[in-house]
């Protein structure tokens, strides 16, 4: 392990000397490539430094121990319990460095949310959805930034598709790709009973365009007038954009801004992270042996999260873990919920590493 350590600290060395090389900065592609590997390994090589720093601080100390001053044998021995306890987390963490990691887990997340069975009470729990995803992205300090959006009258969502911009956002949201269920009484109900109804949320990772290059040829444009709710530019302005995308069909629209140059790079980047998570499925497919055990797939046709209003109840099926702070949760408190799945995907991984 230390010498599979001391490779890549070696190799992120090399990575820095690149970083500041103006060949490399000038070559867009390259520099990319170079920046996005250095960051990658940039926690490993952290904790693999203060690894060997307090395994020098414990040599230290068993030297003192070893020693004639009986003050500083004392001394030295009262800390090396302290120092041998951060030394075994410190190993710990490092296995978990070297567990072989998403590509995706830096970038960006494009987070797409369909009100699913249940009318009016899935449009609106969609929306209390997007709210949750948005408040869970404050409390890291990520940035959303909605691409499109099919509001309903009574203030749901028929489907939003939100850009959630920061460090790690994938490697955490990437887990709640499913359908979740509500269980609760709607407002619309006379009589109180309970419905159930689910909202379908999709994951995929942002491409960038050095990526997903979209050529002319492959893209047909069509502008249309806006509808639905919206301010004066509605239905006055051919503003909204529908992009297909020829050689695969996906079709992607965008009708939320009043300007068509802004609608149509919104699409185009909606595009993009589908392109991508075509071809991140279509590679998974052929080592679906070997991931069978990975928590969090995102097919769409798991229930992976059911939360039960009347008993303040939420319970994700993946861990069989269930929370009785349902308003927290959905106020953005996700992290118990997502913690205790990236700790089973970690175990998991572990375990395959032998």
């Amino acid at each position: 392990m230390f010498e599979r350590l001391a490779e890549i600290e070696r190799r992120y060395e090399e990575l820095e000397r690149q970083v500041s090389d103006p060949t490399v900065i000038a070559n867009r592609r390259e520099f990319a490539r170079v920046a996005k590997e250095r960051s990658q390994l940039e926690d490993t090589v952290a904790c693999w430094r203060e690894r060997q720093r307090v395994a020098r601080d414990i040599e230290e100390h068993k030297e003192l121990v070893r020693g004639k001053d009986a003050d500083l044998r004392e001394l030295a021995r009262a800390e090396l319990p302290p120092l041998e306890a951060r030394l075994a987390e410190l190993d710990a963490a490092l296995k978990q460095h070297l567990l072989p990691k998403d590509p995706n887990d830096e970038r960006n997340t494009v987070l797409e949310i369909r009100a699913g069975t249940g009318g009016d009470e899935a449009s609106l729990f969609a929306a209390q959805l997007f709210r949750m995803y948005t408040r869970y992205a404050e409390r890291h300090g990520w940035r959303v930034e909605a691409l499109s959006s099919s509001p309903t009258g009574l203030g749901g969502f028929k489907e939003v598709i939100a850009l959630v911009q920061g460090r790690g956002a994938f490697s955490r949201l990437k887990f709640e790709g499913g359908v979740h269920r509500v269980q609760r009484v709607p407002v619309t109900e006379t009589q109180g009973r309970i419905h159930t109804s689910t909202v379908t949320v999709a994951v995929l990772p942002e491409a960038e365009d050095v990526e997903v290059e979209l050529a002319d040829k492959d893209l047909r444009i069509d502008v249309y007038r806006s509808s639905g709710p919206g301010g004066q530019s509605v239905n006055t302005t051919d503003s909204a954009v529908r992009v297909t995308h020829l050689p695969t069909g996906l079709v992607v629209t965008c009708q939320d801004e009043k300007s068509q140059h802004k609608n149509k790079a919104k699409a185009l980047k909606i595009l993009r992270a589908r392109l991508l998570e075509r071809a991140r499925q279509d590679q998974q497919s052929e080592i679906a042996a070997n991931r069978k055990a990975m928590v969090g797939t995102g097919e769409r046709s798991e229930k992976i999260r059911t939360y039960n209003f009347p008993q303040s109840r939420v319970t994700d099926h993946r861990v069989n873990l269930t929370l009785h702070t349902l308003d927290r949760v959905v106020d953005g408190d996700l992290d118990p919920l997502i913690d205790a799945l990236v700790t089973r995907q970690q175990a998991e991984a572990l375990a395959a590493a032998g």
